[in-house]
């Protein structure tokens, strides 16, 4: 799962109470963000296997800190008692934390089974990366669908909504069909703080034009 994750802060963004879009945007992939700046360190690893699942080569064998269960709610109960602190608002404070975890959940269908409770096995994962014909639709389609809902309910400028979703699908159209890499390097990690910044630059410009016309959730 790719802009598939940003589903989730589209839908959050709705919510009359709930942080700036860009601050979703940063939420619903920030496990991944930690992901790559811990593989920079060390503390995490992955290597490509060609042939791995049906459409990537990534084997994410050691990754305790960022995709565990208890990784994953640990980054979301910081994360949310950031925005908290903040905003000087519980109910943002609650909608980013669950925008967080929501990222473990999508994970689990997509993965291969490499997800962990606290790091060590039994590893989870339903494999969806092995049916494309199930996963891409799939992402694509939940991903529009929350965009239309965020425009909806929000109003932000029609052209910048329209940027937005273009960037998305020119991430995950490169994401899909760009050629796979045949190793890990420092430029899997930069590649990746690229476009996860680019989007969330897209999301944080959208947010700013939304003009609600009627009162969000």
């Amino acid at each position: 799962m790719f802009i598939g994750h940003w589903a989730p802060a589209l839908a959050a963004a709705t919510h009359r109470r709930a942080p700036k879009l860009g601050t979703l945007f940063v939420a619903a992939q920030l496990v991944d963000w930690l992901f790559f700046a811990f593989l920079l360190t060390g503390a995490e690893h992955m290597r490509m296997v060609p042939g791995f699942t049906a459409m990537n080569p990534m084997d994410l064998y050691d990754m305790p800190y960022t995709h565990s269960l208890m990784g994953s709610l640990f980054w979301s109960v910081l994360f949310g008692a950031l925005v908290w602190t903040a905003t000087k608002d519980r109910a943002a404070g609650l909608i980013a934390g669950v925008v967080v975890f929501s990222h473990w959940l999508l994970d689990l269908l997509v993965h291969a089974p490499d997800l962990t409770i606290a790091g060590s096995p039994p590893k989870f994962g339903l494999g969806l990366w092995n049916y494309p014909s199930i996963e891409m639709p799939l992402e694509v389609g939940i991903t529009l669908a929350a965009l239309v809902f965020y425009r909806a309910r929000m109003r932000p400028s029609d052209l910048r909504v329209a940027v937005l979703a273009a960037v998305l699908l020119v991430l995950q159209a490169v994401n899909w069909f760009g050629g796979e890499a045949s190793e890990v390097t420092a430029g899997t990690s930069l590649l990746a703080f690229f476009a996860y910044g680019l989007a969330t630059l897209a999301a944080w410009w959208t947010g700013k034009s939304a003009r609600p016309v009627r009162k969000p959730l």
